[in-house]
């Protein structure tokens, strides 16, 4: 609700009393308001000598300073309050408010609407295990990092796209050619890729032929592994890091590694953002995106030729910061990072996309609607299976 304003007879006698020499405190006491108050007042007069109101600049804002901090701590306490909610929230104490006016109080003091990151679900034990390998690792050497061999799988989707397209048009023309992004059902095909790589450069990068199962990651360990190790030079002595999926930790996979003399990194389930090669996969899907493959040989082709081209200095930096992750792993208590870059793959579904278009971009339509904005920047919405690429008003 408004705070009380004071009339003119009681700012009057606040004056009154300040020039007959009383104090904040006692004129405050005297006249039975808040020293604030009396301080206000007294600082007005000073300044433009006066006590009647002075003429505001434009329309009084509809929500008062009481409502608006009400929505900024409601929206802080509970980040996935939605703006229906919090505009019957308004309405409840007496301030119907648009939409519009509620997510610009937000927006003032750095609150906007974004998607969710997907992150992998984390049980209390995979926190405990996240937390573990990190305390554990975060003393280690940079030159123990640089013999570690970090692996995994990624799907490369063709006609995939992984940046944000957006096209200036008028009305009625969102299906002009011109307009449109290209797409094949089911993305066109896709294929699955496993490679490597350590702080020397990418290694071998193969391609997965129907569904990987044991035998046939271990044929391609038995054929890459070591031949990237010996070319990257990392020694015998190398330690190679996997993650825990089941063809990973079979039985006859580990003794595929117990044969071999190979030391496998004891990983935390659930933790892609402690795996660096996932920053290579995001870099490889631009790459090769931006080259349009029009099948899949040529998707293949062109995914060995942008691996190859991975500077070695990029793997370093990779490698050279890794204590940075740990450290964030440890900051978190085990919980989510910042480095985790995995996608909206669950979020392919029309309907799903449908609804989260509306939310994300619901306060743009009110606004136009509201304002009667005639030009619009028309957006076409488009998916891959790592992210939204972009979600425009059609």
């Amino acid at each position: 609700m408004k705070s009380k304003e004071h009339t003119r007879q009681v700012r009057d006698k606040v004056i009154q009393k300040f020039k007959a020499g009383l104090g904040y405190k006692k004129i405050s006491r005297a006249l039975n308001i808040p020293r604030s108050t009396v301080q206000a007042i007294i600082q007005k007069w000073k300044e433009y000598g006066t006590t009647v109101n002075l003429p505001r600049q434009g329309r009084p804002p509809k929500l008062t300073g009481r409502t608006r901090r009400v929505l900024i701590r409601n929206a802080a306490k509970s980040p996935m309050v939605t703006l229906d909610e919090l505009q019957r929230s308004t309405a409840q104490v007496g301030e119907s408010v648009h939409r519009t006016t509620i997510s610009c109080a937000l927006h003032k003091v750095g609150l906007y609407g974004r998607v969710a990151r997907r992150k992998p679900l984390l049980t209390e034990n995979h926190k405990k295990s996240r937390l573990q390998f990190a305390t554990s690792h975060v003393g280690d050497t940079a030159n123990m990092w640089k013999k570690v061999l970090w692996s995994d799988e990624t799907k490369m989707e063709l006609l995939g796209q992984n940046a944000k397209r957006y096209v200036w048009r008028k009305t009625n023309t969102a299906h002009h050619s011109e307009h449109t992004i290209p797409t094949v059902k089911y993305g066109g095909g896709s294929i699955m890729l496993w490679g490597c790589f350590s702080s020397a450069g990418t290694g071998k990068l193969v391609r997965v032929d129907g569904k990987m199962d044991g035998a046939k990651y271990r044929a391609i360990l038995e054929e890459n592994l070591l031949e990237s190790a010996k070319d990257l030079r990392l020694g015998r002595r190398f330690t190679f890091q996997q993650d825990n999926e089941p063809k990973h930790k079979a039985r006859a996979t580990m003794e595929w590694f117990k044969t071999k003399h190979i030391h496998v990194l004891e990983w935390p389930s659930q933790s892609p953002d402690l795996n660096p090669i996932e920053n290579l996969w995001q870099d490889l899907k631009t790459a090769v995106h931006k080259r349009c493959p029009s099948n899949l040989t040529e998707l293949e082709l062109f995914c060995k030729e942008e691996w190859a081209r991975i500077s070695v200095s990029r793997c370093a930096k990779l490698v050279e910061t890794y204590p940075k992750r740990l450290a964030a792993v440890i900051a978190a208590k085990g919980g989510s990072t910042k480095y985790c870059l995995r996608g909206l793959n669950n979020y392919a579904h029309p309907t799903v996309q449908l609804f989260i278009c509306k939310k994300m971009f619901g306060i743009m339509y009110d606004f136009c609607s509201t304002s009667h904005v005639h030009t619009t920047l028309y957006w076409s919405f488009t998916w891959n299976s790592n992210k939204i690429d972009s979600c425009l008003w059609l």
